[in-house]
């Protein structure tokens, strides 16, 4: 503890204000739990915290990315909750002396993972004394709280004072002379902007909106002491410039089986039942890696000891929608009743309006991703607490109330996934109602459940981050009978038949997505899974069970079905051949995030397919992947990428992850700003690329100048460099010369590249130095004479051992005096050459001369390829055919 605390007055207040965060941390609620509290430390389970995270968790939907991640054996080393300001441990003592200090974390993590709880650990601790004692002050401030600050103006001192009234004592003094950490938690939940660029704010008795307040906190212009610690959901970490996080971590939840054990074990005292749950869990996809999220388990929990202390004979629910059908039934079980033949609601008029207010108030909120709600949000739907009669628990159940500062309370609902529910049970009350309600400013309820639903998929598949993903799954859950049967007294008269249904899911399956993310395109299968529909998933399983021997041709929708059962397969695929998935151009398209679970793309999957930059956006998160398997990728002859389809795959390609060994961009027409942006990517992890692929793509000069300054870098391992038809000069050689001494360079292909004999004169100089390795060389058509060869000669007598081929093809002028010259460089005994091409036709180009002056070498076993179909054998037996 730092001295200024000594001063009188001030440990008094410190111990006060301790014992007041120990009161406010201690007791939590799980779930709602009709407002019960009980002991933080008796339901805490440690979480599965990472350092860094993928672009999946920046830009998908929370489920697709805790689904992404839930198949997999994680090998990052996890971080303590109560250590998230230590470095990581580093073997290096030079390295960890050179370890900037971190001043600020962002903690990311999906709806209800556990990012408030992990902060009430965090400070629950430090007030208890039992960890982070070298720490004078922890000051948490929720994001849910700022948010009711009515007063334009506030120093950072006073909205200390607010928060914490324990801390009046405190003086200006004491925060720039301790150790002091800011937690802002929920940084997705303010609904007031970060502007960066706003004045700068130094003193902590300045006055100024809470907004600018904490922008200048971030940056460090104010306390630049402080420790920052900010969490937030994935969708808002943008607000946050990359440059002022030292850390980035990513929370995960119940990440592993044994932690979700824990937590059922805890909730079930029979452990039979226990033993039921977690097989019934792992039995479901949606239903295990929904179970990564805490929340998720307390509703999960709640359904399945209801409908087992009541033995019911019935199925457990198999589908989200089905668990939160049943989820709002047990949350109406106090003051509704289930009827026995039919489990329908007795609902009475008020509890409708109530549910579908709440449904209102969900949906109305849920595209701009409000998660809290206050006073006046309620009243724009036109719901009043006050006159609800909450008695009965209905309304505490879903829909939960804080008390905080202000006198004021914040709402939100139990989880986002509960809000995304209720809001599809409020759109679908109005279709079967006949209330035109107008969704998302598109199209409205006033249409056939058909075209509802289409129209809806449609919509919701054009929003890039998943956004309403949940909610349309819900929505076709909700179509089915079984489910609407019930809530039929909520969601009013069904206006739909089995034939409709049928229809619906007939529509799934041919929908034709052309500008869709196929990432985006796989919530079409999850759709039919939840409409009880199986037969895509089953065709599916029996083409894996046969390997695609049949052959027989895939549907866009069975391509969907089968890329997500790839990519959830806990085997890594060798490689993903396109010969074993016979299907149009559009079914390739929605395969691609099959490639997050495979080592190789074959060619044919990805080359020649027409890709855009969504697309590339999918190859650059399984370039990212935190446990990449991707080695070889072939995306040549996509003739649109362009610039800015190669921009797309910059992310994955400079991901610390990336681990690509084989890149292959033949053919996509970029030019040397898209080389510039793929050279600065390749330079930021230049260690793992071995091949390198950029022919047919008018790089010109400019763009090798560049792609030299990655070739450079003492890191640089490439083995394999084909510039082939990239309209060069001379001018590269001498960019390349510079930049293969030294390299580890076996392969190098310029060909069908003006470099005229100058060009190859400047190669030369690599080509004699004792570093270079290089094997094979090929300058086909590159307008070369017998000076070439005269100079290439010279530059291979000095280093004459590692050479095995030797392509100077396509070459007119070289002629016999050019093959005379390299005599010199065949008749070394060191010489190890094994193919050489001169010429397409030896009646032009390699003459009877030249055939002579090679079959007189001696000791000299190597291949002269004189045309596709002919080729001799020079060696000391003579010459063959």
């Amino acid at each position: 503890m730092f001295t200024c605390f000594h001063f009188p007055g001030l440990q008094e207040a410190l111990a006060e204000y301790k014992d007041s965060l120990k009161r406010k941390c201690a007791s939590v609620s799980e779930g709602t739990e009709m407002g019960r509290s009980t002991q933080l430390q008796q339901i805490y389970t440690d979480l599965f915290i990472t350092e860094g995270l993928s672009e999946e968790v920046m830009t998908q939907h929370e489920y697709t990315q805790m689904e992404a991640n839930s198949h997999k054996h994680i090998q990052e080393t996890p971080i303590k909750c109560q250590e998230i300001f230590k470095p990581l441990p580093i073997e290096d003592r030079q390295e960890a002396l050179q370890q900037e200090p971190i001043r600020l974390v962002l903690t990311l993590g999906v709806a209800g993972v556990g990012k408030t709880f992990s902060v009430l650990k965090f400070s629950l601790d430090w007030a208890q004394g039992s960890e982070n004692q070298d720490l004078d002050l922890v000051l948490p401030l929720s994001f849910r709280e700022l948010n009711l600050v009515k007063i334009e103006c506030y120093s950072l001192l006073e909205l200390i004072h607010v928060f914490h009234p324990s801390l009046r004592p405190l003086s200006a003094q004491i925060p720039l002379h301790s150790k002091v950490l800011f937690i802002l938690d929920g940084l997705d939940e303010s609904r007031f902007p970060l502007d960066f660029s706003c004045e700068v704010i130094s003193e902590i008795t300045q006055g100024s909106e809470v907004g600018p307040l904490l922008v200048n906190l971030i940056r460090g212009d104010l306390l630049p002491n402080a420790l920052i610690w900010i969490t937030s959901r994935p969708a808002a970490a943008s607000q946050i410039p990359a440059e002022c996080a030292q850390r980035i971590t990513e929370l995960r939840g119940f990440f592993t089986d044994q932690q979700k054990a824990q937590y059922f074990r805890r909730r079930f005292s029979d452990a039979d039942q226990c033993r039921t749950v977690l097989s019934h869990i792992r039995g479901s996809r949606c239903l295990y890696t929904m179970c990564q999220i805490p929340v998720f388990c307390w509703i999960t929990a709640t359904v399945l000891d209801h409908m087992l202390r009541r033995t019911q004979s019935g199925a457990l629910p198999q589908t989200l929608t089905d668990l939160y059908v049943h989820f709002l039934l047990v949350q109406t079980q106090r003051n509704l009743k289930y009827k026995a033949e039919s489990s329908a609601l007795e609902l009475s008029t008020a509890d409708c309006d109530l549910l579908l207010k709440l449904g209102q108030l969900a949906f109305e909120h849920l595209y701009q991703g409000n998660i809290m709600f206050y006073q006046e949000d309620l009243e724009q739907v036109g719901l009043d607490l006050s006159q609800v009669s909450l008695c009965s628990g209905l309304c505490s159940e879903i829909f939960k109330p804080e008390s905080v500062i202000f006198n004021e309370k914040i709402y939100s609902f139990v989880h986002f996934s509960v809000q995304e529910f209720m809001a599809a049970v409020y759109i679908y009350h109005c279709f079967n109602n006949n209330m035109t309600y107008v969704v998302f400013h598109s199209f409205t309820t006033d249409l056939p459940l058909d075209a509802f639903l289409d129209r809806a998929m449609r919509i919701s598949l054009t929003v890039a981050t998943g956004q309403l993903d949940l909610f349309v799954r819900f929505l076709h859950g909700l179509s089915l009978e079984s489910n609407y049967r019930s809530l039929m007294l909520l969601l009013g008269p069904n206006k739909t038949d089995q034939k409709t249904i049928q229809k619906v899911i007939d529509n799934l399956k041919e929908l034709n997505l052309k500008d869709v993310s196929p990432d985006r395109s796989i919530n079409i299968f999850h759709c039919l899974t939840e409409m009880n529909d199986q037969s895509v998933h089953q065709q599916i399983q029996d083409f894996l069970k046969t390997k695609g021997a049949e052959k027989r041709r895939l549907s866009e929708i069975q391509c969907s079905a089968l890329a997500y059962m790839l990519q959830m397969s806990e085997q890594v695929l060798e490689e993903l051949d396109l010969n074993n998935y016979n299907t149009s151009r559009e079914g390739r398209w929605r395969l691609i995030p099959a490639v997050r679970n495979c080592k190789k793309v074959f060619p044919g999957l990805l080359s020649e397919c027409e890709l855009t930059e969504t697309h590339c956006e999918v190859v650059a998160s399984a370039l990212e992947f935190n446990l990449s398997k991707l080695k070889e990728l072939d995306l040549s002859k996509n003739y649109f990428l362009n610039d800015s389809g190669v921009n797309c795959l910059l992310t994955g390609l400079q991901s610390a992850y990336c681990a690509l060994e084989v890149l292959r961009l033949r053919c996509c027409s970029f030019s040397a700003l898209g080389c510039s942006d793929l050279s600065s990517a390749l330079q930021s992890n230049p260690s793992h690329l071995r091949e390198l692929d950029l022919s047919y793509n008018e790089l010109q000069d400019s763009a090798v100048e560049v792609l030299c300054h990655f070739l450079h870098n003492p890191l640089c391992a490439l083995q394999i460099l084909r510039l082939i038809y990239c309209r060069l000069s001379e001018v590269s050689c001498c960019s390349l010369a510079s930049a293969l001494s030294p390299s580890h360079l076996r392969a190098l292909d310029l060909s069908d590249n003006v470099l005229l004999d100058s060009g190859v004169e400047l190669l030369c100089s690599f080509l004699q130095t004792p570093d270079c390795e290089l094997q094979t060389l090929r300058l086909s058509r590159c307008s070369l004479t017998e000076s070439s060869c005269s100079a290439l000669a010279s530059a291979l007598r000095l280093n004459p051992s590692h050479l095995r081929v030797l392509d100077l093809s396509k070459n007119p002028e070289l002629k016999d005096p050019g093959v005379e010259h390299l005599c010199d460089f065949l008749q070394n005994p060191l010489c190890e050459l094994e193919i050489l091409r001169s010429a397409t036709a030896p009646h032009k180009y390699f003459s009877p001369l030249s055939l002579f002056l090679v079959s007189g070498l001696a000791y000299c076993r190597f291949t002269v390829r004189l045309s596709d179909n002919c080729q001799m054998h020079i060696g000391n037996y003579g010459l063959h055919r």
